[in-house]
């Protein structure tokens, strides 16, 4: 819903996992969030949200007073899971708003 959003508890890393019900191909994936400096995106293959392995890490652009809108565009690559690690952050809280994965 774009009336909602997930938030950081104060300290970093913080991470966010998302699960598909099956494996899918994704090309790219885009986020919009706020106040994040650094983000790193895992995934994994397995059955169970274990076993990740990085597919990239960004330092994000400060944009004070706006949503930070990131894509990622990433080689057709298969995932059960994606798991989003916000390492640091330009304040105590940041805020995840949408998630957006493209693919098959």
């Amino acid at each position: 819903s774009s009336k909602t959003f997930w938030t950081t508890t104060g300290m970093f890393p913080q991470e966010l996992i998302i699960g598909f019900p099956q494996c899918v191909k994704i090309s790219k994936v885009a986020i919009q969030c706020y106040l994040v400096r650094t983000l790193r995106i895992e995934r994994s293959t397995s059955k169970d949200p274990v076993g990740f392995e990085q597919c990239i890490e960004k330092d994000l652009q400060h944009t004070e007073g706006q949503l930070q809108m990131e894509e990622f565009p990433l080689p057709e690559f298969q995932a059960t899971y994606l798991r989003f690690i916000i390492k640091s952050a330009f304040d105590h809280f940041v805020s995840v708003h949408r998630v957006m994965a493209e693919g098959t």
